[in-house]
């Protein structure tokens, strides 16, 4: 969890609390508990959410492949998700369903409720919901949830290009979009 520095378990969860805090005010501070903003991109009237998902994502990509190259971090004892390719993207999208309805992920639900709004405890409540649902189904769709595994997939392996070209790939394509949101916001602005 703290890789690739070494806590003990207890240091660990307390750091993870603290982070965790912090992860939680910074979202409500930046308006993404607000169920309007974040819906607003399936409407293309605010891009708030994927601007700040797109930059979370650059910085924590550089961040990890930089300190890698300069040997600061060992990224054998970075945990990577497995990928299980058609699940994740039937996953993905029930998770977009359910965002585009309630207006929030899990962690703008909790930013959400803990600044009193109820319509994010009824999510925080389908979230658990549904977490239940699937346990109980689990045997009946383990055989499609174990399929088209690919292990640890990180785009430069799948590609088969050096990381800092993905990179650059990746950064040309976020600043496009932003490029292409920022465009779109500012006509649809002097429309209002």
């Amino acid at each position: 969890m703290t890789a690739p520095f070494v806590f003990s378990q207890s240091t660990g969860l307390l750091f993870a609390i603290i982070l965790g805090f912090f992860f939680g005010l910074f979202l409500e501070r930046g308006g993404l508990g607000d169920p309007h903003k974040l819906t607003g991109v399936f409407y293309f009237t605010d891009f708030a959410v994927p601007k700040a998902m797109f930059t979370a994502i650059l910085v924590g990509a550089t961040g990890l492949y930089l300190l890698s190259d300069l040997r600061l971090l060992d990224m054998s004892r970075v945990w990577i998700v497995p990928t299980f390719f058609w699940p994740q993207i039937v996953g993905g999208g029930l998770f977009g369903l359910g965002f585009l309805i309630s207006g929030y992920c899990p962690g703008t639900a909790v930013a959400g409720f803990a600044s009193g709004r109820i319509d994010a405890l009824v999510t925080m409540i389908g979230i658990v919901a549904g977490s239940l649902v699937f346990g109980i189904i689990y045997q009946d769709v383990e055989a499609f949830y174990m399929s088209s595994q690919m292990g640890g997939a990180l785009l430069p392996e799948v590609l088969g290009l050096p990381h800092w070209i993905v990179m650059v790939l990746v950064f040309a394509m976020a600043g496009g979009m932003f490029y292409l949101m920022e465009r779109h916001e500012r006509k649809h602005a002097g429309m209002a």
